[in-house]
């Protein structure tokens, strides 16, 4: 099974957080639902450092390294 996109992951982690939302859940489902979403939301954030590492050795001015801090955007 190949690993899912960072968009697949961001999408079932919106439905997952819709579901626990509307409390329509047995708890011992919210609590495996739960655990999911948690593992989603660090391979998500995991994504973003790497993308933000990436662009950060990205963008260099004479040959030193910029840091990205987010606010120049």
């Amino acid at each position: 099974m190949t690993k899912p996109t960072f968009e697949e992951s961001l999408q079932e982690l919106e439905e997952i957080v819709q579901r626990l939302e509307k409390g329509e859940v047995a708890l011992e489902e919210a609590l495996t639902i739960f655990q999911r979403g948690m593992t989603l939301s660090k391979q998500c954030e995991n994504t973003l450092k790497n993308a933000e590492q990436t662009l950060t050795k990205m963008m260099t001015d004479d040959d030193e390294l910029v840091v990205f801090d987010g606010e120049s955007l």
